[in-house]
């Protein structure tokens, strides 16, 4: 039905009487046992096993092992990219088939049928947000798009949904949509990066997630508060997920004020490199007002845990989308531009954050500097720029091919970022620095 929703014989696969189809809650967690097929590889495993990680930390459904449970989900590659409507009992296939399926968004898509959830274009309110071009389908094709009678939680419709179908979806002739949006023309539909905030919503709201406190953010850039949710006044714990659909994500944080406490025991700020609390540290607790350098990912994920039991931590912080970056904490190092001492690529961005302990201040050299010279530095350049709690970014803007004399910085943090235009190459730079004592 419906192209990947598999339905048991003898049942009815669409409305859930007395939610026997639902999984179970139980002390204040719906617990859903899996067990992955060994005919994947490990790495194959692990691409399910990330994909499930964002609803454990997003709402109250969290995925465990199985034992000994009755009812549980087998990840098996079957044939395609499919699952059953909610919990059937027993062991529950889902299909994810290594050609095509392993992919974050699919994997989600099917664990959402699995939780209960219908295609997006398939809701009852769809015909004031969609038009179904029946011509562009072949009628055997058709009741894919027929319209169910669901149950739509008062959630707004979500062209972003990972359970929307995309414009071209079973069409007939190349070029014709099968779906036409009639509000937001533009919006992307079909995408299959992963959950949306709305998916998140609607799946907290299914459960009755009441104690969760969850936000996620999708866009390429965007700011991060503790505004962002009403919930924390009342919570102890919330968690904001940025996940950018490509690349790595920078995070700054313009105002940081977390209540002091000892040991940063009851508010705090805490930062991952993932998409869970089981992921790599970035910023252990942190508290009060001092300042956190830019924070860089190692994937497309970044994870901000905020705890307080009052009113008065605030903090705001930006994010964006980098092709290239590190926060550097080494006491003494070097690095280099990309392909260093060969020639350097065009379209070339990359920043290096210098990330000193308290009273430290930090010794860059930069022994070798080979970018392309222009007025102003308009084409080819590296800034070197010293952040500080209180005063302006200090900026040193070089090109050419002039000996760069050493910096010292007055405060812990440094910002190193190199730019390169669309032509005209050199062989770059190398760059040395050491974190030396204030008094030295």
């Amino acid at each position: 039905m419906q192209g990947d929703i598999a339905v048991m014989l003898g049942r009815n696969a669409i409305k859930c009487p007395d939610n026997l189809c639902f999984w179970p809650k139980d002390n204040g967690s719906v617990r859903v046992p899996y067990l992955i097929s060994s005919d994947y590889t490990p790495s194959e495993m692990d691409v399910i096993l990330q994909a499930m990680k964002e609803f454990s930390t997003l709402t109250c459904v969290k995925f465990v092992n199985r034992t000994l449970q009755t009812d549980y989900l087998y990840f098996t590659p079957v044939d395609g990219c499919w699952s059953y409507l909610g919990r059937t009992g027993g062991q529950q296939i889902v299909s994810l088939n290594k050609d095509g399926c392993l992919i974050s968004g699919v994997i989600q898509h099917e664990v959402n049928h699995a939780l209960g959830f219908q295609h997006e274009q398939c809701r009852s309110d769809r015909d004031q947000y969609i038009k179904i071009h029946w011509e562009n389908l072949d009628s055997a094709n058709q009741y894919n798009f027929m319209k169910m009678d669901t149950n739509n939680l008062g959630i707004p419709y979500d062209y972003s949904s990972v359970m929307h179908y995309g414009r071209y979806a079973f069409t007939n002739a190349t070029g014709k949509a099968t779906i036409e949006l009639l509000k937001d023309t533009n919006a992307l539909i079909g995408q299959r990066y992963g959950i949306s905030p709305t998916d998140v919503l609607r799946i907290n709201r299914l459960y009755s997630c009441a104690d969760v406190c969850s936000s996620l953010f999708t866009e390429e850039e965007g700011t991060v508060t503790s505004a962002n949710t009403s919930q924390y006044n009342h919570h102890s714990n919330c968690v904001f997920l940025i996940r950018v659909p490509a690349r790595k994500v920078l995070l700054n944080f313009e105002t940081f004020d977390i209540r002091r406490s000892a040991g940063c025991g009851s508010d705090y700020i805490k930062i991952y490199d993932g998409d869970s609390k089981d992921s790599p540290v970035l910023v252990n607790k942190t508290c009060g007002t001092d300042h956190i350098p830019a924070l860089f990912s190692s994937s497309n994920k970044m994870l901000i845990e905020f705890a307080s039991d009052g009113t008065t931590s605030t903090f705001r912080a930006k994010y964006k989308t980098v092709a290239c970056g590190v926060t550097i904490t080494a006491m003494k190092g070097e690095f280099t531009s990309l392909n260093y001492p060969g020639i350097y690529p065009n379209n070339y961005d990359c920043t290096w954050v210098l990330s000193a302990p308290k009273g430290y201040k930090i010794s860059v050299m930069v022994p070798s500097f080979h970018l392309e010279n222009s007025p102003a530095c308009v084409y080819d350049y590296m800034t070197i720029q010293e952040v500080t709690q209180s005063d302006p970014i200090v900026t040193r803007k070089l090109c050419g091919d002039a000996p760069v004399p050493a910096f010292v910085s007055s405060g812990n943090m440094v910002e190193i970022y190199i730019h390169t235009d669309r032509s005209v190459q050199s062989s770059g730079v190398r760059v040395q620095y050491e974190f030396v004592p204030l008094q030295a």
